[in-house]
């Protein structure tokens, strides 16, 4: 007697995919728009890039030696099909959605590949140069976005960046040339920038002052005493008072000698160094210690904060005015650490493009870092493609960034979002 067996075959079914909420699907597709728009670019970039060769210039100065030929068209055309594929991925969610951030690298990577080698086709692009002047203008930057992160995590909307940077280059110019020493310049531009900070602090925590208003108020008058100290002293006495010994560069043992990075990363001024860990220390500050977690609390929910025994106000304080050292540090690189001499309203809004960095890095240390150098790339782009006249209009790559910020905020690329309580005054029961 045969037994039947009833007992069916299991089968075994592909797991199914991860459900995406819409919002989650709107995103996608609005960031994957923007990136099949971008690889488009690039690929045309290479189907009209001029036959030859595209040199680069690896070592800063030496233009017979260190030279890397790369066929342009050839090479353009595989970086445009890499950026086309990228965001192919990227739409069809052919990669995890952890990686897609890689993908937005991938796709950046190839872009300005593309991009310079349609620009440099038989010519010599002096690439070293334009990474080491990414560096010298991103540096003021990224020390002001800092100074942004740390006040705006707090509550507290700091305007006054480009206040700050003022008052930090014209200490650091006066009391470099009037002692001689670096160091005192240094600490002299944080302290004017912790003085600044402090008005800031004050008005805005203590007497509820409009903090839009109030960074107004103090950029007018960082730029009015500066710009009248100029003319009353630092004009007629100049070279006494307005002759800065510029920070030489120090080169880092072993890392200076790394080919092509090592001359632009490690053979920098201390100011450049400092920048390096402020990244790095603002980071881990925020988002591993207990103060950091304060600070966040306090810019998030300043009332719950308060209910587990946080002191608001004076967490506010701490942060605004740590911030104040950070945007000293930047204002005088300006002088000390780049030009040499202090002339009026030589920031030229640079603290208004940290702003910027700050709000397209969404709040975090490491993503302001990220946007002041896109910011410092194409401000450096724009001079170093009038060299090898391109023909391209400068102006449009120095309006890059700021359409990038405009995206950004837009919300184009995902939500954007500010501490809940920024800018919001906390007044106690």
């Amino acid at each position: 007697m045969s037994e039947t067996t009833t007992t069916q075959d299991t089968v075994r079914e592909p797991a199914p995919a991860a459900i995406e909420a819409p919002a989650e699907r709107t995103r996608r597709l609005r960031v994957g728009g923007l990136m099949v728009v971008f690889a488009l670019i690039g690929l045309l970039l290479a189907i009209f890039t001029n036959g030859g060769k595209a040199t680069f210039q690896l070592v800063s100065g030496d233009l017979q030696n260190n030279l890397l030929g790369v066929p342009a068209q050839a090479t353009a055309l595989i970086l445009g099909i890499l950026g086309i594929i990228a965001a192919g991925a990227y739409v069809l969610r052919r990669v995890p959605q952890s990686y897609s951030g890689y993908l937005a690298t991938l796709l950046g990577i190839c872009f300005i590949g593309s991009f310079l080698c349609w620009a440099a086709a038989g010519k010599t692009f002096p690439l070293a140069n334009q990474f080491q002047g990414t560096l010298n203008f991103a540096t003021p930057l990224i020390l002001g976005a800092l100074a942004g992160v740390l006040c705006e995590r707090a509550g507290v909307i700091n305007i006054a960046i480009e206040g700050q940077f003022l008052v930090g280059a014209f200490t650091a110019a006066v009391v470099s040339s009037t002692t001689g020493s670096q160091v005192a310049a240094l600490i002299a531009a944080a302290v004017t920038g912790v003085l600044m900070a402090s008005l800031l602090a004050v008005f805005s925590i203590k007497y509820l002052v409009n903090q839009v208003v109030l960074g107004v108020v103090l950029v007018v008058f960082a730029s009015g005493i500066t710009g009248y100290l100029f003319d009353q002293f630092l004009q007629d006495d100049a070279q006494n008072l307005n002759t800065p010994e510029v920070l030489s560069a120090v080169k880092i043992p072993l890392l200076g000698d790394i080919p092509f990075i090592g001359p632009i990363l490690f053979q920098q001024t201390v100011l450049v160094y400092l920048t390096y860990i402020a990244v790095a220390v603002v980071t881990f500050v925020l988002f591993e210690t207990r103060w950091g977690l304060r600070v966040r609390a306090v810019g998030e929910h300043p009332k719950a904060a308060d209910t587990v025994g946080i002191k608001v106000k004076r967490v506010r304080y701490s942060a605004v005015l740590w911030a104040g050292v950070l945007a000293g540090l930047g204002g005088a690189f300006f002088t000390v650490g780049y030009a040499g001499s202090f002339s009026k309203e030589m920031t030229a809004g640079n603290g208004f493009i940290a702003l910027a960095a700050l709000i397209m890095g969404r709040w975090h240390p490491i993503g302001a870092m990220v946007a002041a150098l896109f910011f410092g790339f194409a401000t450096q782009l724009q001079s170093q493609l009038q060299i090898i006249q391109t023909p391209i209009p400068g102006e449009l790559l120095l309006m890059a960034p700021y359409l990038a910020t405009i995206i950004a905020v837009a919300g184009l690329v995902g939500r954007v979002r500010a501490p809940k309580a920024d800018g919001e005054p906390y007044v106690t029961e």
